[in-house]
């Protein structure tokens, strides 16, 4: 009683911290659910974000599909209505929803009118606990799910798969290092039993946080506790230990991506090396200072790609930093030249002080409107849920501050000390090979019917 009380005095107060995007009321009910909420600058709205703690990472190569199939099976009706009845009930309280089935969570987005924030969440809970998973309700979202992967995965499909012709350029570097699967995971194998168990032991109040952003009912807190505080707990089920590089990888490989054309990408993909402080910050400055670089050289310098850019990714549990551009197939070789040069002058240099300063001020900078709005609060929670301790979020302006000039060099050598992987993908022929070889194909074609001609006149 006394933390309802607490949350309820904060609500009420609300006009004195509104506006501190990183103080906000957290608290856990009994049976373990998270709840993060925080007043916003937007009236008559809210945004819900109910963040369960079970991804795609959590199941082998084979069921990996069974996170994504059970978050749309939850929209296919409660109550013995139909998926469309169930959109109905939402429209008629003028919110809208989703879900995001990610390799670490799966996500309920929600945005509503305030006035009918219960209500919504009532619906939230219902979708949770009341979907009848039947065998029809299995069939029609498992078609739902095998369309959003491209579609019925055919035979042609596995077989490019395992030749590495079906991936991009990371993914292709990840299942040849061991660090995702080979193939594309299926759905027509998985039952209702599997969906019955993950909802059981992953669906739990004690497995979720549930974040509501906006103009919030005074009432809320007490609501919460007599609906959502009612959920059973389960015990806990630990989330697998994700992969790391297991094997030797190709430093050069071609990929085929379509049949005909004049242009290619070029990707230079470098593990991160895990460091000791500030790693996130560290590695996105270090990102921003190659973006500045590429544009420069291959742009502005050199006229080779139009968009260089860097990126940073998460493939199993190992983290990369790549260098990409777009180029036309004959610039291949001297795009790559460049980035050779590239990396051999910062490696002997360094990043230029004044360069750094001025992208880490930029850096800084963007914090002040980089999250605006109910919406934008509520998902840099979600994706910030990590930094949340005793009623605040850390604060990135502090963080990107405190990365030094010598940090961002060091970091920069172990990764480029590294050779990295290079992956470049482009079609099969371009339009000069292709016109070459319809000359050729004419050409054959001509000679053996002059052939034919000849010898039909030798005979007459």
């Amino acid at each position: 009683m006394r933390r309802l009380l607490f949350a309820c005095l904060l609500l009420g107060s609300a006009h004195a911290f509104a506006f501190d995007r990183l103080q906000v009321e957290g608290y856990t009910l009994p049976n373990g659910l998270q709840l993060l909420l925080k007043p916003g600058t937007e009236r008559g709205h809210v945004a819900i974000r109910l963040v369960v703690g079970v991804g795609l990472d959590d199941f082998g190569c084979d069921d990996k599909e069974l996170p994504h199939l059970l978050e749309h099976l939850l929209f296919s009706g409660i109550d013995g209505g139909s998926e469309g009845d169930l959109e109905d009930r939402m429209q008629a309280l003028g919110g809208e929803w989703n879900a995001y089935t990610s390799n670490a969570d799966t996500t309920f987005v929600i945005e509503a009118p305030a006035r009918n924030q219960r209500k919504v969440l009532d619906l939230l809970l219902a979708i949770i606990t009341r979907t009848e998973l039947s065998e029809a309700n299995i069939a029609a979202a498992k078609q739902v799910v095998e369309r959003e992967d491209g579609g019925h995965y055919s035979h042609l499909q596995r077989l490019l798969d395992r030749q590495d012709l079906g991936h991009t350029a990371s993914n292709q570097l990840a299942v040849e290092l061991g660090l995702k699967c080979a193939e594309r995971a299926e759905v027509g194998h998985l039952t209702r039993a599997q969906l019955e168990d993950l909802r059981k032991n992953w669906y739990a109040p004690n497995n979720m946080t549930l974040i509501i952003v906006g103009d919030l009912d005074k009432l809320l807190p007490a609501y919460l506790e007599r609906t959502f505080g009612q959920l059973d707990p389960v015990e806990p089920t630990d989330h697998p230990e994700l992969p790391q590089i297991q094997q030797a990888a190709a430093s050069h490989r071609e990929l085929i991506h379509g049949w005909v054309g004049n242009s290619a990408k070029l990707h230079w993909l470098f593990p991160e090396p895990v460091l000791d402080d500030q790693y996130d910050e560290t590695y996105d400055l270090l990102k921003d200072y190659l973006d500045w670089a590429l544009y420069r050289e291959l742009r502005l310098k050199h006229g080779l790609s139009y968009g260089p850019w860097s990126e940073r990714e998460v493939l199993g549990g190992v983290g990369f930093l790549s260098i990409n551009a777009d180029l036309e197939r004959e610039n291949l070789a001297d795009a790559e030249q460049l980035l050779q040069d590239l990396k051999a002058q910062l490696l002997k240099n360094g990043l230029d002080p004044a360069v750094f300063a001025r992208l880490q001020h930029a850096a800084i900078a963007r914090q002040a409107w980089a999250v605006q709005g109910n919406s934008a609060l509520a998902d840099y929670y979600w994706s910030a849920s990590g930094d949340y301790n005793n009623g605040h979020f850390s604060d990135p302006v502090k963080r990107i501050k405190s990365v030094s000039l010598d940090q961002a060099n060091q970091a920069m050598h172990q990764v480029f000390k590294q050779p990295g992987y290079w992956r470049i993908e482009k079609p099969l022929l371009s339009y000069d090979a292709l016109g070459w070889i319809g000359a050729g194909v004419l050409g054959l074609i001509a000679i053996v019917l002059i052939g034919v001609r000849v010898y039909r006149k030798r005979i007459a």
